[in-house]
C-alpha cells in the first residue's frame, strides 16, 4: 500500500486498483479448473460401474442377455442423436464467444431437442425391457446394466435441465462474464457425456449383442 500525507493535510491512498479483466481471467480458471475436477470424479464413478458391468454381463441367471434384448437400430438412433446435440452444442459455443444472441439460442434448441429425443429414446427401450420381464431386479446383468446406462442417462436429463436454466439466464443477464463461464462448464459436461456414451456403446451394446 502507498499513502502520501498531502501539504494540506489530505491522505493519498496511491495503491493501484487490480485490473477488472485480470480479474474475471483469474476466476474463470478457477472456476473451469474445479469443474475438471468434478468431470474426472464423474468419469471414476462411471469406470467403476463399467468394471461392474463387464464383471456381471454373463450373469443372466437363466434369464435374457444383451444379444436378446438390445434393439440394435434403437440405440443407432439414439447415438446419432447424442453425438449430432454434442456437434449443436459445439455451434452454441462458437456463437456465445462472437455473441450472436440468436444463433445461440437456435444451436440451444437443437441441443436440447437431440438430447430429449436420445432420452426419450432410452426411457422406451426401459420401459420395453421391464414390461417383458427384463428388470432391474431379474438378474446380476440386468441390475449392472440399468445401473450403468440409467446413470448417463440420469447425467443427461440433469443436463436438459441445466441448458434451459443457462437459456433463462442468457434471456435476463445476456452474455456476462458469471453466465459465459456457467455455459462454459455445461459445454464440457455435455461432450464428456457424449465420450462416456461411446464407451458404453461399444461394450454395453456392440460387445453385449456377440455374447
Amino acid at each position: 500500500m502507498n499513502i502520501t500525507v498531502a501539504l494540506d493535510g489530505h491522505v493519498q491512498d496511491h495503491t493501484a486498483a487490480p485490473a477488472t479483466g485480470a480479474s474475471h481471467a483469474s476466476k474463470r480458471i478457477v472456476v473451469t479448473y474445479g469443474f475438471w475436477i468434478f468431470l474426472l470424479s464423474d468419469i471414476v464413478m462411471f469406470s467403476a460401474l463399467f468394471a461392474a458391468y463387464s464383471t456381471l454381463s454373463r450373469a443372466t441367471a437363466g434369464g435374457p442377455s444383451g444379444a436378446q434384448l438390445f434393439d440394435q437400430v434403437g440405440v443407432a438412433i439414439e447415438t446419432a442423436c447424442l453425438l449430432a446435440s454434442s456437434f449443436t452444442c459445439g455451434l452454441m459455443s462458437l456463437a456465445i464467444g462472437s455473441r450472436r444472441f440468436g444463433t445461440t439460442y437456435l444451436y440451444a434448441l437443437l441441443t436440447f431437442a437431440l438430447g430429449g429425443v436420445f432420452l426419450a429414446l432410452e426411457l422406451r427401450e426401459f420401459a420395453h425391457m421391464i414390461a417383458i420381464g427384463a428388470a432391474p431386479q431379474r438378474s446380476a446383468f440386468l441390475s449392472a446394466f440399468f445401473a450403468l446406462v440409467g446413470c448417463h442417462g440420469l447425467h443427461v436429463a440433469v443436463g436438459l435441465i441445466w441448458l434451459l436454466v443457462m437459456m433463462v439466464q442468457v434471456k435476463v443477464r445476456r452474455f456476462s462474464a458469471a453466465v459465459e463461464r456457467r455455459l462454459l462448464c455445461f459445454a464440457l459436461f455435455w461432450h464428456a457425456l457424449d465420450i462416456v456414451w461411446v464407451w458404453l456403446f461399444t461394450v454395453v451394446y456392440l460387445i453385449g449383442v456377440n455374447q
